[in-house]
């Protein structure tokens, strides 16, 4: 395969691909291809790619549009739902404006209430959802998956067939494994490249409308880093941080940028922009394609669930795989399952893995960029 150009261009492209994918959905929505948008990784996209939809991710990492939010929704609220709500208000959202049904799903109260109100101006599809992952769960989750496929086929006037489920879940297997080989670099010891740049890549792979063709692209970016790796190529040896909590993208970045401004560098994402949404594949040799798919995403571990054993059991393999020297848990404001949560974690991480761990919390401003530098400048040095 050949390999691909300059890495750098490479990561700005992966940077970019939200708003270079602005016109794709466009010509996408022209050509009469159905367009449905999501916030969550426990969103099955399987599903509407099975009728040949595209699925994308919607706006909701930024404060652009929270003040508009807050007209309708309470301040005290956590900024991924007020920007979720206000890009969609708005109209600043492409993808939200060109998606043809909105899927959304029961995580948290907050979010659950802010789609009943969402849905009084775009058609929502909220898919109802366990509170755990043990048999009943996963067999209401299946239930819940399959009338999922109901409101797609009645929706755009399709038949989703097994045959079109199974090849869905096929190719997007294959996009898990190629950015499983990728993220997998970090293994490494230096790492070979600076975790932001790998951020880039996990989270601009999330708006590529064309999943045929992401794992092609992500093999030879993969392929490119390990030859540079086998010549001697990597950044110098630093702290080795893993970042676990709410889900990160846009304007949480800074963080990201905070630790490796600061000596540190990022070799692992435990939350949804990372691990948790690709490490898990659907069982494709199986009777049950649903309960399978069932399987998949309600066994990701997100602080919704109690108990939440499945993000203990892949925070306890990446801090020893990835080596890690210290956790960043990052927690926006007002995500109460996540702040609940973090005591356990750090418990876990302290007490059990005995390494160092720091709780941060923020929303979408730039006003605490000082003070996340000062704390994790202080935190690195300490490691």
């Amino acid at each position: 395969m050949e390999l691909v150009k300059d890495l750098p261009e490479v990561f700005e492209e992966f940077a970019e691909q939200r708003k270079n994918s602005f016109l794709a959905v466009k010509e996408a929505k022209d050509k009469g291809i159905p367009i449905v948008g999501s916030y969550c990784t426990y969103f099955p996209k399987e599903l509407p790619m099975a009728m040949g939809a595209a699925t994308v991710s919607l706006c909701s990492m930024s404060d652009e549009t929270i003040e508009v939010a807050e007209r309708d929704l309470p301040k005290n609220l956590c900024p991924l739902i007020k920007a979720s709500y206000g890009f969609a208000k708005t109209d600043k959202c492409p993808y939200f404006y060109f998606s043809d049904l909105i899927v959304g799903e029961m995580t948290c109260d907050g979010k659950k209430k802010m789609y009943e109100m969402m849905g009084q101006f775009k058609d929502v599809y909220v898919m109802e959802m366990p509170q755990s992952q043990d048999e009943r769960g996963q067999k209401f989750w299946r239930e819940s998956i399959l009338l999922l496929k109901e409101k797609l086929e009645e929706k755009f006037g399709v038949t989703i067939t097994e045959e079109n489920i199974r090849e869905a879940v096929h190719t997007e297997n294959e996009v898990r494994k190629a950015l499983q080989g990728l993220y997998h670099v970090m293994k490494h010891d230096p790492a070979p490249i600076m975790g932001y740049d790998l951020f880039k890549v996990l989270y601009g792979s999330t708006f590529k409308l064309d999943r045929s063709i992401l794992p092609e692209e992500i093999k030879a970016m993969t392929e490119k880093i390990e030859a540079d790796y086998g010549a001697g190529k990597h950044i110098d040896k630093r702290p080795r941080i893993l970042i676990t909590g709410c889900p990160m993208g846009g304007a949480t970045e800074k963080v990201i940028q905070a630790i490796e401004d600061n000596g540190g560098v990022v070799v692992g994402y435990e939350n949804c922009s990372g691990a948790k949404a690709i490490e898990r594949l659907v069982e494709e040799d199986t009777e049950d394609i649903y309960g399978a798919i069932g399987e998949r995403y309600l066994g990701i571990g997100c602080s919704v669930m109690s108990p939440n054993k499945n993000r203990f059991e892949l925070l306890d393999s990446m801090i020893d795989e990835y080596k890690i020297d210290g956790v960043v848990e990052m927690v926006l404001q007002a995500c109460h399952t996540y702040s609940v949560e973090s005591k356990q974690i750090h418990r876990f991480v302290t007490e059990k893995k005995e390494i160092p761990y720091i709780y941060i919390e923020t929303d979408y401003s730039r006003t605490d960029v000082g003070q996340l530098n000062t704390r994790l400048a202080a935190f690195i040095e300490m490691l």
